[in-house]
């Protein structure tokens, strides 16, 4: 590493930036366990549209790929379609 005052500083954000997606990635990959779990449909919708704001939020601030947001998306979208009424 260079010994440069903003170098110094550039490795302090990005140490910083790094903990806070991770914190971030760990709590939706933990609310997207939960939601799987679901087995009643209301519960479910109302879980669902606070994950997919989640991931929408993770592909926005490029922590995950917008493909793969819109992937697993998907997959609960059609998870929470398919649970009885």
């Amino acid at each position: 590493m260079a010994n440069h005052k903003a170098t110094k500083k550039d490795v302090r954000q990005n140490r910083k930036r790094n903990e806070r997606n991770r914190y971030y990635g760990k709590t939706t990959r933990n609310a997207i366990r939960d939601l799987k779990a679901v087995t009643e449909k209301a519960t479910a919708e109302k879980d669902f549209s606070e994950v997919s704001s989640m991931l929408d939020k993770l592909a926005k601030r490029n922590v995950i790929h917008k493909n793969k947001a819109a992937n697993l998306k998907s997959k609960l979208a059609k998870k929470v379609a398919t649970l009885a009424a």
